[in-house]
């Protein structure tokens, strides 16, 4: 069982009419801005909540898909190249006073799903306003990243190799966001943003994603019957992503200032869930070399971090629980052995093995498509 946090997906936004404020010269670029906004609506409506369509029209108008989660990233899949394109032609004029004006009076306004000040705010989310179409654009490739997460953990139970491809492909699309869109808003006007426009945030995310698509992997290693000690590694390899995903958030305080506390739970709890289950593994590896003693060791220390560690969210505590307990089991059963056949000495919390981890996942870049369609702004 793995912990599931599906908060990075809850993004809410404003609407946003492309015609009503860029001045098209004829009328092929005035089709191509309804259209634009025309996909977008159906976006906004979705993540708002705000659609008066049946599910069944819903499953109808998206080709028959079931899956709430794939129609709304079949939605972004049709909305992304048209903008794509618009801010190709943008760029162009970019130093045109017209286009800058035309910009700031779209409004474009995103909510924040991990700031801990959207929890707390008694008018509903807060929502911060970037005069920039790569803000518009990041936010939305973070909802589709944040989307095939959601999408991995859909089907999870039935088919853990998509699964694993992605959890790989969102940490590609919040790479492509940390790496190529949201530095380019650094050094605009300065603005509060949420924290999901931050470069910071997005390697977080990637990282996070990665840890997912390895844990993953080694469910489906553990059915191949993989030895032990390469399963306590590539548990340990998690630790070490979830590791970097933490010290990024320690770190970069004026990125990462105001992340809700159930994000930052959920990190910390999965670090700890896995730290537990790699030294399970290793406790094992070690009975087999023959070194019950230390084998014990590994075990009473790990249950004495892992229970400081044990989540207030009610699932995951359930998850954490059943794995506290088989390692318990586990513990009784060597010591009784131990007891009446081996007396091997038990080491101190100094004199215990230290595990490398072992990451194979990567992620899978992202290559983002344009609709070449000619525009001709009136400026």
């Amino acid at each position: 069982m793995m912990l599931h946090c599906l908060l990075p997906g809850k993004l809410q936004s404003k609407k946003i009419i492309f015609e009503d404020v860029f001045s098209a010269r004829d009328s092929a670029t005035l089709e191509h801005l309804k259209e634009l906004s025309s996909r977008r609506r159906v976006i906004e409506e979705s993540i708002n909540q705000s659609s008066f369509i049946t599910e069944a029209i819903a499953r109808e108008m998206s080709g028959g898909l079931t899956s709430h989660c794939l129609r709304d990233l079949q939605k972004l899949e049709q909305y992304l190249p048209l903008l794509e394109n618009l801010i190709f032609h943008v760029d162009l004029v970019c130093s045109n006073h017209h286009v800058a004006r035309w910009i700031s009076e779209l409004k474009i306004r995103w909510s924040s799903s991990i700031s801990s000040s959207s929890f707390f705010n008694l008018r509903g989310p807060k929502f911060f306003q970037i005069d920039n179409l790569r803000y518009e654009l990041g936010m939305s490739l973070y909802l589709y990243a944040a989307l095939l997460r959601e999408r991995a953990i859909e089907i999870l139970p039935t088919d853990l190799v998509q699964s694993a491809t992605l959890f790989r492909e969102a940490a590609g699309v919040f790479q492509h966001l940390a790496n190529e869109v949201f530095p380019s808003l650094q050094s605009s006007q300065p603005v509060e943003r949420p924290p999901e426009a931050t470069p910071s945030i997005c390697t977080v995310m990637s990282l996070i994603c990665l840890a997912e698509a390895q844990a993953v992997t080694i469910r489906k290693a553990e059915e191949k019957g993989t030895t032990v000690g390469l399963l306590a590694k590539l548990h340990y390899g998690i630790i070490e992503l979830l590791g970097e995903a933490t010290a990024i958030l320690y770190s970069n305080t004026r990125e990462c200032k105001d992340i809700s506390s159930s994000f930052l739970e959920f990190i910390s709890s999965c670090k700890a869930l896995h730290e537990l289950r790699s030294l399970k593994y290793l406790a094992e590896n070690l009975k087999i070399a023959e070194q019950l003693g230390v084998a014990i060791g590994v075990l009473r220390d790990s249950l004495i971090n892992a229970k400081k560690e044990v989540p207030g969210e009610e699932s995951w505590r359930s998850i954490f629980g059943k794995e506290i307990d088989a390692a318990a089991d586990m513990l009784r059963k060597f010591e009784h052995e131990n007891e009446f056949v081996w007396h091997e000495k038990i080491p101190t919390e100094d004199e215990l093995p230290r595990l490398q981890g072992n990451k194979i996942v990567k992620a899978i870049p992202y290559n983002p498509k344009r609709w070449e369609r000619e525009l001709s702004l009136k400026i």
